[in-house]
């Protein structure tokens, strides 16, 4: 059924009294007039009833005018919606996020995307970065706060480089360290408690090159699934930690960071979204972005 057909019966069938609807359709615009009959015809069913030059709504015309005019006022709706989603003011955007790593800048950039785009749903997934691989797969999220896309993603992946971090280690504070730098070779009798490599793959192949190119393979005593389980770990004396510089973010009363001698490992820290048309979201977040990342650089610089 076309739409301009209950255009025309709705407009025809709402003149006062019908009177004038007779008019309208035998008269002045006999393509409303063939309209109408189309519709009847396709219908099976006489909309109007005619006596000489008046033309009234049948009983079943009556009850179709009142469903197209529900009709006609969902589809206004749906070009009306339709149109807003165009312009970026209604949708939805899925963000991933490592909550240690994205805690300095990331609520700063959701508060200030709203304001611009109130109408637009976000929905926030906190992971790890293989678990937002998955969300990527499944449709979840949008653009994810990560590192950086594994060799077998990249070519599907577009990224932004945020900041760059250095390793450090962590250490219980009972150990009473007074150096400001922790010798790598020094750690080789250490137990090693590390985020598990399921979880962030290049984070940890990091962490045993940088053991390796100083001479030992590390004892590793836990390799947990989250970041707060390593340094809980930690605090508990059951091992010392190399982690990203970002871990520092995470309330540990017991936990002691040192910079590391050498100090020569930087892990990247990106936004991610994958390589197809943007959403009008997704563009309208990739540009506030922009806008601030030298506000996110200023926040996540590590002295």
């Amino acid at each position: 059924m076309e739409l301009r057909h209950l255009r025309y019966f709705t407009a025809v069938a709402q003149w006062k009294g019908y009177r004038e609807a007779s008019r309208h359709l035998y008269i002045t615009q006999p393509s409303i007039s063939e309209a109408v009959s189309d519709l009847e015809t396709e219908l099976g069913i006489k909309l109007f009833s005619r006596d000489g030059r008046v033309a009234r709504l049948t009983p079943e015309g009556q009850v179709f005018y009142e469903e197209a005019m529900k009709t006609l006022a969902q589809a206004e709706r749906s070009v009306a919606t339709a149109q807003r989603a165009a312009k970026g003011e209604i949708g939805r955007l899925g963000i991933g996020f490592i909550g240690f790593a994205s805690y300095p800048f990331l609520s700063d950039l959701l508060r200030k995307y709203k304001a611009r785009h109130p109408g637009v749903a976000l929905r926030l997934e906190e992971n790890v970065p293989s678990g937002q691989d998955l969300a990527f797969d499944r449709g979840d999220i949008d653009i994810g706060f990560t590192r950086p896309p594994s060799a077998d993603r990249s070519s599907s992946y577009e990224s932004r480089l945020l900041f760059r971090e250095p390793l450090v280690v962590a250490l219980p504070k009972a150990r009473k360290v007074k150096a400001k730098r922790i010798r790598i070779a020094d750690l080789a009798t250490e137990r090693i408690v590390t985020f598990q490599r399921a979880s962030s793959p290049e984070v940890f192949d990091m962490i045993i090159r940088a053991c390796n190119d100083n001479g030992f393979s590390p004892r590793l005593h836990s390799e947990l699934n989250n970041m707060h389980s390593v340094l809980s770990t930690v605090e508990a004396g059951e091992g010392v930690a190399l982690v990203s510089a970002s871990a520092r973010n995470l309330r540990a009363d017991n936990v002691a960071f040192f910079r590391l001698q050498p100090d020569d490992v930087r892990i990247d820290f990106v936004a991610a979204w994958r390589k197809k048309e943007p959403s009008i979201a997704l563009k309208s977040f990739l540009q506030l972005l922009d806008e601030e990342m030298p506000a996110i650089r200023q926040k996540t610089r590590f002295p």
